[in-house]
Protein backbone atom coordinates (compact mmCIF):
# COMPACT_ATOMS: atom_id res chain seq x y z
CA UNK A 1 0.00 0.00 0.00
CA UNK A 2 1.35 3.41 -0.95
CA UNK A 3 1.36 5.60 2.12
CA UNK A 4 0.62 8.78 0.19
CA UNK A 5 -2.71 7.39 -0.98
CA UNK A 6 -3.99 6.62 2.48
CA UNK A 7 -5.25 9.03 5.07
CA UNK A 8 -7.03 7.63 8.07
CA UNK A 9 -10.38 9.00 9.10
CA UNK A 10 -8.89 9.69 12.51
CA UNK A 11 -6.33 11.93 10.83
CA UNK A 12 -9.10 13.79 9.02
CA UNK A 13 -10.95 14.28 12.27
CA UNK A 14 -7.87 15.54 14.09
CA UNK A 15 -6.57 17.90 11.41
CA UNK A 16 -9.59 19.03 9.40
CA UNK A 17 -11.01 22.43 10.26
CA UNK A 18 -14.65 21.64 9.70
CA UNK A 19 -17.86 23.08 11.05
CA UNK A 20 -20.43 20.61 12.35
CA UNK A 21 -23.95 20.51 10.96
CA UNK A 22 -25.65 22.43 13.78
CA UNK A 23 -24.46 19.88 16.32
CA UNK A 24 -26.47 17.05 14.75
CA UNK A 25 -25.52 13.45 15.29
CA UNK A 26 -28.15 11.97 12.94
CA UNK A 27 -29.88 12.83 9.69
CA UNK A 28 -32.77 10.46 9.11
CA UNK A 29 -31.50 6.91 9.54
CA UNK A 30 -27.87 8.01 9.15
CA UNK A 31 -25.54 8.55 12.09
CA UNK A 32 -22.94 11.22 11.33
CA UNK A 33 -19.46 9.96 12.17
CA UNK A 34 -17.22 12.79 10.99
CA UNK A 35 -16.98 15.39 8.28
CA UNK A 36 -14.60 14.56 5.47
CA UNK A 37 -14.52 17.90 3.69
CA UNK A 38 -16.63 20.90 2.72
CA UNK A 39 -17.20 22.64 -0.59
CA UNK A 40 -18.96 25.85 -1.49
CA UNK A 41 -22.49 24.48 -1.22
CA UNK A 42 -22.14 20.99 0.31
CA UNK A 43 -20.48 19.06 3.10
CA UNK A 44 -19.34 15.46 2.75
CA UNK A 45 -19.70 13.27 5.83
CA UNK A 46 -18.78 9.73 6.74
CA UNK A 47 -21.97 8.19 8.12
CA UNK A 48 -23.50 4.87 9.15
CA UNK A 49 -26.95 3.79 8.05
CA UNK A 50 -28.43 2.54 11.31
CA UNK A 51 -31.06 0.54 9.41
CA UNK A 52 -28.54 -1.48 7.39
CA UNK A 53 -25.27 -0.93 9.30
CA UNK A 54 -23.78 0.24 6.01
CA UNK A 55 -20.96 2.79 5.92
CA UNK A 56 -21.73 5.58 3.42
CA UNK A 57 -20.73 9.08 2.45
CA UNK A 58 -23.45 11.71 2.90
CA UNK A 59 -23.42 14.73 0.62
CA UNK A 60 -25.36 17.36 2.57
CA UNK A 61 -26.37 20.84 1.49
CA UNK A 62 -24.99 23.55 3.76
CA UNK A 63 -27.37 25.65 5.85
CA UNK A 64 -27.46 28.59 3.41
CA UNK A 65 -28.42 26.36 0.46
CA UNK A 66 -31.02 24.00 1.95
CA UNK A 67 -33.92 26.00 0.51
CA UNK A 68 -32.19 26.78 -2.77
CA UNK A 69 -34.32 25.11 -5.44
CA UNK A 70 -31.46 24.97 -7.93
CA UNK A 71 -29.13 23.25 -5.48
CA UNK A 72 -31.82 20.77 -4.46
CA UNK A 73 -32.58 20.10 -8.12
CA UNK A 74 -28.90 19.40 -8.77
CA UNK A 75 -28.80 16.85 -5.95
CA UNK A 76 -31.94 15.18 -7.32
CA UNK A 77 -30.44 15.17 -10.80
CA UNK A 78 -27.21 13.64 -9.54
CA UNK A 79 -29.23 10.83 -7.96
CA UNK A 80 -31.38 10.33 -11.06
CA UNK A 81 -28.29 10.00 -13.24
CA UNK A 82 -25.83 8.25 -10.94
CA UNK A 83 -28.20 5.66 -9.48
CA UNK A 84 -28.45 4.08 -12.95
CA UNK A 85 -24.78 3.18 -13.15
CA UNK A 86 -23.10 -0.09 -12.22
CA UNK A 87 -19.40 0.08 -13.00
CA UNK A 88 -16.31 -0.51 -10.84
CA UNK A 89 -14.92 2.91 -11.77
CA UNK A 90 -18.05 4.96 -11.03
CA UNK A 91 -19.21 5.80 -7.52
CA UNK A 92 -22.47 4.15 -6.43
CA UNK A 93 -25.34 6.44 -5.41
CA UNK A 94 -27.87 4.85 -3.09
CA UNK A 95 -30.42 7.45 -2.08
CA UNK A 96 -31.69 11.00 -2.35
CA UNK A 97 -33.83 12.18 0.52
CA UNK A 98 -34.80 15.09 2.75
CA UNK A 99 -34.74 14.56 6.52
CA UNK A 100 -35.28 17.29 9.11
CA UNK A 101 -35.43 19.70 6.13
CA UNK A 102 -31.89 18.72 5.10
CA UNK A 103 -31.53 17.48 1.48
CA UNK A 104 -28.81 14.85 1.08
CA UNK A 105 -27.37 12.11 -1.10
CA UNK A 106 -26.16 8.78 0.28
CA UNK A 107 -23.14 7.56 -1.67
CA UNK A 108 -20.70 4.69 -1.61
CA UNK A 109 -17.88 5.55 0.78
CA UNK A 110 -14.67 5.28 -1.20
CA UNK A 111 -11.91 6.96 0.73
CA UNK A 112 -11.76 10.60 1.72
CA UNK A 113 -9.57 12.08 -1.03
CA UNK A 114 -9.79 13.02 -4.68
CA UNK A 115 -7.02 13.33 -7.25
CA UNK A 116 -6.77 17.09 -6.78
CA UNK A 117 -5.98 16.61 -3.11
CA UNK A 118 -3.31 14.03 -3.93
CA UNK A 119 -1.86 16.37 -6.57
CA UNK A 120 -1.46 19.03 -3.91
CA UNK A 121 0.96 16.69 -2.15
CA UNK A 122 3.26 16.57 -5.17
CA UNK A 123 3.34 14.98 -8.62
CA UNK A 124 6.45 12.92 -7.80
CA UNK A 125 4.38 10.80 -5.43
CA UNK A 126 1.55 10.51 -7.95
CA UNK A 127 3.66 9.65 -11.02
CA UNK A 128 3.91 5.85 -10.54
CA UNK A 129 0.11 5.63 -10.49
CA UNK A 130 -0.65 7.79 -13.55
CA UNK A 131 -1.05 4.84 -15.97
CA UNK A 132 -3.60 3.19 -13.69
CA UNK A 133 -5.47 6.45 -13.14
CA UNK A 134 -5.71 7.05 -16.89
CA UNK A 135 -6.97 3.53 -17.57
CA UNK A 136 -9.54 3.50 -14.77
CA UNK A 137 -10.72 7.05 -15.44
CA UNK A 138 -11.18 6.42 -19.15
CA UNK A 139 -13.00 3.16 -18.39
CA UNK A 140 -15.46 4.89 -16.08
CA UNK A 141 -16.12 7.70 -18.53
CA UNK A 142 -16.48 5.23 -21.39
CA UNK A 143 -19.14 3.36 -19.44
CA UNK A 144 -20.99 6.61 -18.65
CA UNK A 145 -20.96 7.49 -22.36
CA UNK A 146 -22.21 4.02 -23.29
CA UNK A 147 -25.25 4.72 -21.09
CA UNK A 148 -26.02 7.84 -23.11
CA UNK A 149 -24.66 10.47 -20.72
CA UNK A 150 -22.01 13.19 -20.83
CA UNK A 151 -20.31 14.18 -17.59
CA UNK A 152 -19.42 17.80 -18.52
CA UNK A 153 -17.27 18.40 -15.43
CA UNK A 154 -14.31 16.04 -15.79
CA UNK A 155 -11.43 17.20 -13.57
CA UNK A 156 -9.09 15.82 -10.88
CA UNK A 157 -11.55 16.86 -8.16
CA UNK A 158 -14.13 14.45 -9.58
CA UNK A 159 -12.05 11.29 -9.37
CA UNK A 160 -11.92 9.70 -5.93
CA UNK A 161 -9.07 7.38 -4.95
CA UNK A 162 -8.76 4.79 -2.21
CA UNK A 163 -5.83 3.32 -0.32
CA UNK A 164 -5.28 0.73 -3.07
CA UNK A 165 -4.98 3.34 -5.82
CA UNK A 166 -8.33 2.48 -7.41
CA UNK A 167 -10.18 5.38 -9.04
CA UNK A 168 -13.90 6.18 -9.25
CA UNK A 169 -15.67 8.96 -11.11
CA UNK A 170 -18.02 11.13 -9.03
CA UNK A 171 -20.40 14.12 -9.25
CA UNK A 172 -23.08 13.89 -11.94
CA UNK A 173 -24.76 17.20 -11.10
CA UNK A 174 -23.94 18.64 -14.56
CA UNK A 175 -24.42 15.42 -16.53
CA UNK A 176 -26.67 15.62 -19.57
CA UNK A 177 -28.00 13.25 -22.18
CA UNK A 178 -25.84 13.02 -25.28
CA UNK A 179 -27.56 14.02 -28.50
CA UNK A 180 -27.41 11.81 -31.56
CA UNK A 181 -28.40 12.16 -35.21
CA UNK A 182 -30.84 14.94 -36.05
CA UNK A 183 -31.04 16.02 -32.41
CA UNK A 184 -27.53 17.47 -32.78
CA UNK A 185 -28.84 19.96 -35.32
CA UNK A 186 -31.13 21.70 -32.85
CA UNK A 187 -30.60 23.62 -29.67
CA UNK A 188 -27.56 24.68 -27.72
CA UNK A 189 -26.00 23.62 -24.44
CA UNK A 190 -26.08 25.70 -21.28
CA UNK A 191 -22.57 26.94 -20.54
CA UNK A 192 -21.56 25.04 -17.41
CA UNK A 193 -18.41 23.37 -16.14
CA UNK A 194 -15.09 24.21 -14.50
CA UNK A 195 -13.14 26.80 -16.47
CA UNK A 196 -9.73 25.14 -16.19
CA UNK A 197 -11.03 22.04 -17.99
CA UNK A 198 -13.77 23.26 -20.35
CA UNK A 199 -13.63 22.34 -24.04
CA UNK A 200 -13.91 25.16 -26.61
CA UNK A 201 -17.33 23.95 -27.81
CA UNK A 202 -18.51 23.84 -24.18
CA UNK A 203 -17.45 27.46 -23.69
CA UNK A 204 -19.29 28.47 -26.86
CA UNK A 205 -22.49 26.73 -25.75
CA UNK A 206 -22.55 24.40 -28.73
CA UNK A 207 -24.06 20.91 -28.87
CA UNK A 208 -21.72 18.56 -27.02
CA UNK A 209 -20.74 14.92 -27.41
CA UNK A 210 -18.29 12.42 -25.95
CA UNK A 211 -15.34 14.37 -27.34
CA UNK A 212 -16.12 17.20 -24.92
CA UNK A 213 -15.36 14.90 -21.99
CA UNK A 214 -12.32 13.64 -23.93
CA UNK A 215 -10.96 17.20 -23.95
CA UNK A 216 -11.50 17.65 -20.21
CA UNK A 217 -9.95 14.25 -19.57
CA UNK A 218 -6.89 15.37 -21.54
CA UNK A 219 -6.63 18.48 -19.35
CA UNK A 220 -6.88 16.23 -16.29
CA UNK A 221 -4.12 13.89 -17.49
CA UNK A 222 -1.94 16.90 -18.32
CA UNK A 223 -2.33 18.17 -14.76
CA UNK A 224 -1.57 14.75 -13.25
CA UNK A 225 1.79 14.74 -15.03
CA UNK A 226 2.65 18.45 -15.09
CA UNK A 227 1.31 19.44 -11.68
CA UNK A 228 -0.99 22.21 -12.85
CA UNK A 229 -3.74 22.63 -15.48
CA UNK A 230 -2.78 23.24 -19.12
CA UNK A 231 -3.94 26.86 -18.99
CA UNK A 232 -3.80 29.39 -16.17
CA UNK A 233 -4.79 33.06 -16.14
CA UNK A 234 -5.53 35.89 -13.74
CA UNK A 235 -9.13 36.33 -14.89
CA UNK A 236 -11.94 33.99 -15.85
CA UNK A 237 -12.29 35.51 -19.32
CA UNK A 238 -8.57 35.20 -20.03
CA UNK A 239 -8.66 31.56 -18.97
CA UNK A 240 -11.58 30.76 -21.26
CA UNK A 241 -9.91 32.59 -24.14
CA UNK A 242 -6.83 30.43 -23.72
CA UNK A 243 -8.95 27.31 -24.15
CA UNK A 244 -10.40 28.88 -27.29
CA UNK A 245 -7.30 30.39 -28.88
CA UNK A 246 -3.97 29.47 -27.26
CA UNK A 247 -1.82 26.72 -28.72
CA UNK A 248 -2.15 23.32 -27.07
CA UNK A 249 0.58 22.92 -24.42
CA UNK A 250 2.90 19.96 -24.80
CA UNK A 251 4.14 17.77 -21.97
CA UNK A 252 7.89 18.30 -21.85
CA UNK A 253 10.53 15.62 -21.75
CA UNK A 254 11.52 16.85 -18.30
CA UNK A 255 8.44 15.03 -17.00
CA UNK A 256 9.84 11.75 -18.25
CA UNK A 257 6.92 10.87 -20.54
CA UNK A 258 7.29 9.24 -23.93
CA UNK A 259 6.70 11.16 -27.14
CA UNK A 260 3.77 8.86 -27.94
CA UNK A 261 2.04 9.63 -24.66
CA UNK A 262 2.69 13.36 -25.02
CA UNK A 263 1.19 13.28 -28.52
CA UNK A 264 -1.89 11.43 -27.27
CA UNK A 265 -2.53 13.96 -24.51
CA UNK A 266 -2.13 16.82 -27.00
CA UNK A 267 -4.69 15.22 -29.31
CA UNK A 268 -7.13 14.83 -26.44
CA UNK A 269 -6.87 18.61 -25.92
CA UNK A 270 -7.19 19.56 -29.60
CA UNK A 271 -9.31 22.67 -30.20
CA UNK A 272 -11.20 20.94 -33.02
CA UNK A 273 -13.27 17.99 -31.72
CA UNK A 274 -12.70 16.19 -35.04
CA UNK A 275 -8.99 15.91 -34.23
CA UNK A 276 -9.62 14.26 -30.85
CA UNK A 277 -10.26 10.53 -30.41
CA UNK A 278 -13.97 10.04 -31.06
CA UNK A 279 -14.66 8.02 -27.91
CA UNK A 280 -13.16 6.93 -24.62
CA UNK A 281 -12.84 3.44 -26.06
CA UNK A 282 -10.57 4.88 -28.74
CA UNK A 283 -8.58 6.64 -26.01
CA UNK A 284 -8.21 3.37 -24.11
CA UNK A 285 -7.25 1.38 -27.21
CA UNK A 286 -4.50 3.83 -28.11
CA UNK A 287 -3.37 4.27 -24.52
CA UNK A 288 -2.85 0.53 -24.02
CA UNK A 289 -0.49 0.43 -27.01
CA UNK A 290 1.99 2.98 -25.67
CA UNK A 291 4.21 3.58 -22.66
CA UNK A 292 3.56 6.56 -20.43
CA UNK A 293 7.08 7.08 -19.08
CA UNK A 294 10.44 6.49 -20.75
CA UNK A 295 11.62 4.93 -17.50
CA UNK A 296 9.31 3.71 -14.71
CA UNK A 297 9.04 6.37 -11.98
CA UNK A 298 10.26 5.42 -8.54
CA UNK A 299 7.50 4.05 -6.33
CA UNK A 300 9.34 5.46 -3.32
CA UNK A 301 9.30 9.10 -4.41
Amino acid sequence: MQAFLFISLTHVAQTGKYVATAGRTHIGTFQLVRQIRAGQTCQLWLAMNSATNQRVALKILKDDFRRDRNEIAQLKHEFTVGSQFNNPHIIKIFEFNVAEKIPFLALEFFGPRNLKQVLNEGIAQLAPHVPRFVEYGASGLGYLHSQGWLHRDVKPDNFMINENGNVKLIDFSLAQRSKKGLARLFGRSKVQGTRSYMAPEQIRGEVLDERTDVYSFGCTIYELVHGRPPYTAESANDLLNKHLKSSVPILKESHGVTEEFSNLVSRLMAKDPKVRPSSMQDVLTEFKQIKVFRNPPSTHA
